[in-house]
């Protein structure tokens, strides 16, 4: 589930919360609300923090090139064939 689905989720919670005075027998839409909203926070924190380790950044690395003297030629680089 992504973070959208998290989203819809908590907005649905809370408007069974909140916005909502239907009575339904056996159920208490209300509690349904609460923990839809729950699952909802808990999906966007754990979305988040598997977000957050992927984007782990790399700090550059130095590349040393070595400096070699050759005597150019012609012939020895490579250009001279």
């Amino acid at each position: 589930m992504g973070l959208g689905g998290c989203i819809i989720l908590i907005a649905v919670g809370a408007i069974l919360t909140f916005a909502t005075d239907w009575h339904m027998q056996g159920v208490n839409l209300h509690m349904v609300g609460v923990i839809l909203m729950i699952v909802g926070l808990i999906g966007v924190t754990t979305f988040s923090s598997i977000y957050r380790r992927r984007r782990v950044m790399v700090p550059p690395t130095t590349v040393v090139e070595e400096d070699h003297h050759h005597a150019r030629d012609g012939y020895s680089d490579g250009y001279g064939l």
